[in-house]
């Protein structure tokens, strides 16, 4: 834990849609999914003390690794929607609960480097350098001062003129995964790879979806909400069409969450009835805890570990781990 802010938030706003509270469990969420092995008769308080002794007691294992190495990549070409704070405070919560977590920047704005506490001026071998071929992944890793299971390969000014110099490269689409491969990063025993990308859709964007799995994507509970999805569904179609058939949609999650509005609740609804299953029930509410800890070099987590922000990315984080657990044991039996 690091040496920062760590006074328990006394946020009030209303009780966030997927998280507990004090007066009551979702049974359809927790009846069937073992998230982090809290069952339908542990009751709320149960819970909370499960929350804080993951806190007090950050690498103790308390959600499923995954059966292969997740390589995760979020997107949404809309900014402003949480995509780089979902990338960095996911990852800090799976770390907390025991996994190793690589996060990937390939936003030239670098905030996912300096949420997580990573020095990456320009000179720092980075992202930029990976795909261009300069230094290798080994290089390029850098642990987060918060946590030993929080790995960073940050990314740097430079990156920005990455798109223009990609595009005169052979496999131009596929550097990072073959700088991954070739690093045989499932040697690192790393059980999640998180990659942040830019708020757009260029080579930086595609380079991800082609070294990844799995594509999250944060939408927040605003107007026009779903703007731009449909464009960014079509492109993660055509990779798959053309450059990796396995790509796909496995994880939506709702950000910037506001009880207090009716608004709220419809983007919601909308939302679920158009992604279904993969929205996940947790959603993120808005917070000034969570809008601040960048400022200090922290996650949530880190900055106000009692605050609504960061238990809410902690459930967030051993529902996704608890899914894809589902999803596994549900093919093994189909098989």
């Amino acid at each position: 834990m690091s040496n920062g802010p760590t006074n328990v938030s006394r946020e009030t706003a209303s009780r966030v849609p997927g998280m507990l509270d004090s007066s009551s469990v979702d049974t359809d969420t927790f009846g069937s999914t073992p998230f982090g092995h809290i069952s339908p008769s542990e009751t709320p308080i149960a819970a909370e003390a499960q929350r804080a002794s993951q806190i007090l007691h950050p690498g103790k294992v308390t959600v499923p690794k995954p059966h292969e190495q997740r390589i995760i990549t979020i997107a949404n070409q809309k900014g402003g929607v949480g995509k780089t704070t979902t990338a960095v405070n996911l990852a800090a919560a799976l770390a907390h609960q025991g996994m190793t977590v690589l996060v990937i920047d390939l936003d030239p704005q670098g905030n996912a480097s300096t949420a997580l506490g990573i020095d990456h001026h320009s000179g720092v071998p980075s992202s930029y350098e990976l795909l261009i071929g300069e230094v290798s992944v080994k290089e390029a890793i850098q642990q987060s001062p918060h946590s030993e299971r929080l790995l960073c390969i940050p990314a740097t000014i430079d990156l920005a003129g990455a798109e223009i110099e990609l595009v005169s490269m052979v496999a131009r689409e596929g550097r990072l995964k073959t700088a991954i491969q070739e690093a045989n990063i499932a040697g690192y025993d790393i059980d999640y790879v998180m990659i942040d990308c830019p708020p757009s859709l260029g080579l930086l964007t595609v380079n991800a979806m082609v070294a990844a799995k799995e594509v999250l994507i944060p939408i927040q509970c605003e107007y026009y909400a779903l703007e731009g999805v449909g464009q960014l569904l079509r492109n993660i179609g055509l990779v798959q069409s053309h450059l990796n058939p396995e790509l796909h949609v496995s994880t939506v999650i709702l950000t910037m969450y506001d009880g207090r509005t009716k608004l709220a609740d419809q983007v919601a609804e909308e939302v679920r009835a158009h992604f279904g299953d993969v929205v996940l029930r947790s959603v993120i509410p808005r917070s000034v805890k969570v809008s601040e800890a960048p400022g200090y070099g922290m996650t949530v987590l880190d900055y106000d570990p009692g605050s609504r922000g960061a238990m809410s990315y902690l459930d967030a984080g051993r529902e996704m781990a608890a899914r894809a657990l589902a999803r596994r044991d549900g093919a093994d039996g189909a098989a």
